[in-house]
């Protein structure tokens, strides 16, 4: 069972033990497996979370926040996931943010400036960016546009 799970996807140790015990599978069994599969280089939650890490920041352009609970919501131990997180540097993500909004911005023309603040630092909170970041990189895009940013708020409300 284990096998098959990981042949669609990698899973988490914890993840192949909930699939286990779904099961009914003795926990002395299921334990005595993942234990194998863990000896054997089949689980490796460390090579897991930096792996999402990485992808999920790359292709979704997910922050920090975001990733952190996706990894804890699959089970990776607390230290684990701040290893994975470490390899993100602080200003690729800010750059990352720049790119989401720059994708974003021309969908939002049309709009007042309060709401296409609204929508596009909504936008990053979704993706795990504080709304301090997000304030800012929206701020910067639609100064570079031409836009007047006089008329917003020196701060966003988190």
């Amino acid at each position: 069972m284990c096998l098959r799970l990981l042949t669609l996807a990698p899973r988490t140790r914890a993840q192949l033990a909930e699939a286990l015990r779904r099961k009914d599978v003795p926990e002395a069994a299921a334990e005595a497996v993942l234990s194998r599969f863990s000896d054997v280089g089949l689980i490796d939650d460390e090579a897991f979370a930096q792996a999402w890490v990485t992808s999920r920041h790359a292709g979704r352009g997910l922050a920090r926040r975001a990733l952190a609970n996706e990894l804890r919501k699959r089970g990776v131990e607390e230290e684990t996931v701040r290893e994975a997180l470490d390899q993100l540097d602080p200003d690729q993500e800010l750059e990352t943010a720049r790119r989401l909004v720059e994708r974003k911005l021309p969908g939002t023309r049309n709009l007042e400036p309060a709401a296409r603040v609204r929508r596009l630092a909504g936008m990053l909170a979704r993706k795990g960016y504080s709304g301090g970041v997000a304030y800012r990189v929206v701020r910067e895009a639609l100064e570079s546009e031409g836009q007047s940013t006089e008329d917003l708020p020196e701060a966003f409300d988190e």
